[in-house]
């Protein structure tokens, strides 16, 4: 974890977050089979005092390759006093989720505090995610209340700290 000069002091609990991250992981739920995808997950800061945050998950063809996008989030990470966190998480789908959580040393534990979702997105209740640092890598699980279902695993993966030039630009395709 590089500490920079413009980095906001109520980041620093949150530092280890910084960068680009990559990897694989496995999506499934009780109301859908489950499969394995690629993922890239970007945690930056612009000067305030919380961290951006964008995600992307693709799946995986049975050859490794690069498939067709699975979802995107887009959000924002706001560090409190007394080692707490919200964050606003955006879904295309019609969701966003309020999360309120704790903050401790290289890991983040977040629960749904609001759920709002538009008229078209299906039923969605509640949230609970789970970030750390292990060996290095970015290691996360989410856990989601939808469709009838109750709060249930749905998505987790182990993410590598990877360069600018290996990540992957708005297209789709590596940066360079």
């Amino acid at each position: 974890m590089e500490l920079t000069p413009d980095l906001p002091s109520e980041l620093v609990p949150v530092a280890w977050l910084l960068g680009v991250w990559q990897g694989a992981g496995v999506i499934g739920y009780p109301t859908m089979q489950e499969a394995r995808f690629g993922q890239q997950v970007v945690f930056d800061h612009v000067g305030g005092p919380y961290l951006t945050y964008e995600s992307r998950l693709w799946q995986l063809r049975e050859d490794g390759e690069r498939g067709d996008v699975i979802t995107v989030e887009t959000g924002y990470w706001r560090p409190q006093p007394e080692s707490l966190i919200e964050a606003l998480i955006v879904q295309p789908t019609g969701v966003v989720e309020v999360y309120v959580g704790e903050i401790h040393p290289a890991r983040l534990e977040l629960r749904t505090d609001v759920v709002a979702r538009t008229v078209s997105a299906e039923e969605h209740t509640a949230g609970h995610r789970l970030y750390g640092l292990v060996e290095g890598d970015l290691l996360w699980a989410y856990d989601k209340a939808a469709l009838g279902q109750p709060l249930s695993p749905h998505a987790s993966a182990r993410l590598k700290k990877v360069g600018a030039t290996e990540a992957i630009g708005r297209a789709g395709k590596a940066a360079g």
